[in-house]
């Protein structure tokens, strides 16, 4: 029973990484990027960076213990403003719930205007 069980969890999780990559890639395109790029770790953060006006640097934050939380949740919100969306859907849909915010964003009709100036 516990197999199954465990099957099952596997098969959830799976989906939700497809959700997610899936979302990446429409993301990506309508950024400018090349979709590709999501399917590659830690190449797909720098993008995501790039995408938000972060340094790509950054991504070497995602690394530090702590402050990968706060550095991913800022590039969320970036991302969110990079796309005309305000804060909320940031933290909400692109920190918490990766997978339903960036299928939103990839496939909705939001726009790139580009990161926000400082």
């Amino acid at each position: 029973m516990g197999a199954l069980f465990g099957g099952f969890g596997f098969i959830c999780w799976l989906a939700i990484i497809v959700l997610i990559i899936a979302g990446f890639w429409k993301t990506f395109e309508k950024a400018g990027q090349p979709g590709w790029a999501a399917i590659i770790p830690i190449y797909n953060l720098y993008v995501l960076c790039l995408i938000a006006g972060r340094p790509g640097w950054w991504v070497l934050l995602y690394f530090i213990p702590f402050v990968n939380i706060v550095v991913s949740l800022l590039i969320a919100i970036d991302v969110a403003k990079a796309f005309g969306k305000d804060v909320l859907y940031g933290v909400v849909l692109l920190w918490l719930f990766q997978a339903i915010g960036y299928l939103l964003l990839g496939f909705g009709d939001a726009q790139y205007i580009g990161p926000a100036k400082a």
